[in-house]
């Protein structure tokens, strides 16, 4: 490699929760620049949770997390060209890759929902992922079985 690796930049933890989690979150989801938009999304994305939420015992940002977790794919497959060849090899998941590949599928299948706004997508979307179902988790459960069907393939990683 010529160049170095990038250095990952500190965040700043959020002001309400104070927690970097959900400030990177709000940069995954913020659109040309307007930071204050999507944590006001987020925010009202989150009491839209308080309210909805069955379970008592659970704040929403943890709810939210639990959502996350639930999305979080543990193996992914990369291509690779063996012998003029493609082949769909399955790999294990940098935990940073992890992190950003389940807030980037929570964020986007929120957006294609069908509710009137982004809080209240964003709110349906965290909801369904924290009891396990809705789109996001089933890409999670998409990709681990593209893994499993290529498990053959698997002596070819590099």
């Amino acid at each position: 490699m010529r160049k170095r690796a990038a250095k990952k930049r500190p965040l700043l933890p959020d002001p309400r929760f104070n927690d970097q989690l959900v400030t990177r979150f709000v940069n995954m989801m913020m659109w040309d620049g307007k930071k204050s938009v999507a944590f006001k999304v987020f925010y009202d994305a989150i009491d839209i949770v308080e309210s909805k939420k069955t379970d008592e015992e659970k704040s929403a940002l943890e709810t939210w997390k639990d959502a996350l977790s639930n999305v979080m794919p543990h193996v992914e497959v990369r291509s690779r060209r063996v012998g003029g060849a493609t082949f769909q090899i399955p790999m294990q998941i940098r935990p940073d890759r992890k992190v950003s590949t389940a807030m980037k599928w929570l964020i986007s299948y929120s957006r294609k929902r069908n509710e009137k706004s982004m809080p209240a997508k964003l709110a349906a979307e965290i909801l369904a992922a924290a009891k396990e179902e809705g789109a996001a988790v089933k890409k999670r459960l998409d990709t681990h079985k593209m893994a499993e069907a290529n498990k053959a393939f698997s002596h070819f990683r590099f």
